[in-house]
């Protein structure tokens, strides 16, 4: 894997992610190749929820990884990578009670600071690319519609600079994915679920039908879903696609 990141930077563009996927088109894009947004115009997070943000306040960014051998199998070690690497630099400005909300949300208590969204292009059996987008509200300090979602500046009462921040969180990245392909998923789970937000607490979920109903997050499966203990002992896994879990 590269050491070094190519940075695009662009003014606008619809998603950093699409714009990632067309220049793999064009075999114009390298390991690491790195394409940070000032303003995204369709940035959008898990299922289709649009991502909010003010032009020049935060870090919207993709990271381009390319693999030889990462089946698809241990394709959630991508998301446990990213996560805790997010959560490695948070950390480093000792920001207050940093969790993960399954799959892919970073919170600080229960307000909503991260968001990312990985999209993996297969090769039969192998994950060739991993496009990893990050949503992350640095300097932003209100957000309308968005009544969980708060920025670094807002939680730490300083102001960042962006790029130092890419890249420390690029640096993590890099550090986390080195010999990815070595580890299986139940390797890298423990210390994941330690950032697992509401886990062993009642919590509340939606399922796809929009019918709510209460459970125990008691941790994530092998293959990145969400295990839940429901009444009468009874264990039951859960995609992304079957429930969300309401704050």
């Amino acid at each position: 894997m590269g050491e070094l990141s190519r940075i695009i930077k662009l003014d606008a563009t619809d998603s950093t992610n699409q714009y990632l996927k067309d220049l793999l088109q064009t075999k114009n894009a390298v390991d690491s190749t790195v394409v940070v947004a000032k303003k995204q115009l369709r940035g959008r997070g898990q299922m289709g929820a649009v991502w909010e943000s003010e032009d020049g306040k935060n870090l919207t960014f993709s990271v381009l990884k390319s693999f030889d051998l990462l089946h698809v199998e241990h394709q959630f070690n991508l998301n446990l990578m990213v996560s805790l690497a997010v959560c490695d630099v948070l950390n480093q400005f000792s920001l207050p009670d940093v969790r993960v909300k399954w799959p892919n949300d970073i919170l600080s208590g229960s307000s909503k600071i991260c968001g990312i969204l990985i999209e993996n292009i297969l090769k039969g059996q192998l994950v060739q690319h991993s496009i990893i987008g990050i949503g992350l509200n640095v300097n932003q300090t209100s957000f309308d519609n968005l009544g969980n979602a708060a920025s670094l500046k807002m939680i730490s009462g300083r102001t960042f600079d962006l790029d130092e921040l890419l890249q420390m969180i690029l640096e993590r990245i890099r550090i986390r994915f080195l010999n990815i392909q070595e580890k299986t998923v139940n390797q890298l789970l423990p210390e994941y679920e330690q950032y697992l937000f509401r886990k062993d607490k009642p919590s509340t979920f939606k399922d796809a039908e929009g019918a709510m109903f209460m459970g125990f997050i008691r941790g994530v499966s092998d293959t990145g879903k969400l295990v839940l203990e429901l009444e009468d002992r009874v264990f039951q896994e859960f995609d992304l696609k079957e429930i969300s879990l309401l704050y």
